[in-house]
């Protein structure tokens, strides 16, 4: 089994979201074959609670406006430094990036595929870590 249809285009929106609002670390698994639950996991971060709460406007916005899609359940927008998402087909986590590193949901589900997301979904990142990477050198 793997995700449906209806989960990767919601992936691939909310991902599109995500970038761009410059999410950091843009990731997709295929959760569908240990989860009854939901299809598949959205992972981004941001460096500030304030970015984090940006990106979850944008998805939301998105996946409202371009699938007619409400999420059936949201935890931590309060706090603005681990939001959930719940979209029944998907799960998107926008995560602060010390929460990111902390909780590390990477490492539970790195057996999982990963969806491919479009390339420029995450060509900042590419740009970002160049640029970060040659400013230490």
């Amino acid at each position: 089994m793997t995700a449906s249809e209806r989960a990767a285009q919601l992936v691939r929106i909310a991902a599109e979201a995500a970038g761009d609002k410059l999410a950091d670390d843009i990731l997709a698994y295929d959760v569908s074959e240990q989860l009854v639950i939901t299809d598949a996991f959205v992972l981004c971060s941001a460096p500030s609670d304030r970015q984090v709460r940006a990106i979850v406007d944008e998805v939301e916005k998105r996946l409202r406006e371009d699938a007619g899609a409400k999420p059936v359940r949201r935890e931590g927008e309060r706090e603005g430094r681990w939001v959930l998402l719940d979209y029944a087909d998907i799960i998107v986590h926008i995560q602060h990036e010390e929460d990111r590193m902390f909780y590390a949901l990477e490492r539970l589900w790195k057996d999982c595929p990963l969806i491919e997301l479009p390339d420029h979904v995450t060509a900042h990142q590419d740009h970002r870590s160049r640029t970060v990477g040659s400013a230490s050198e």
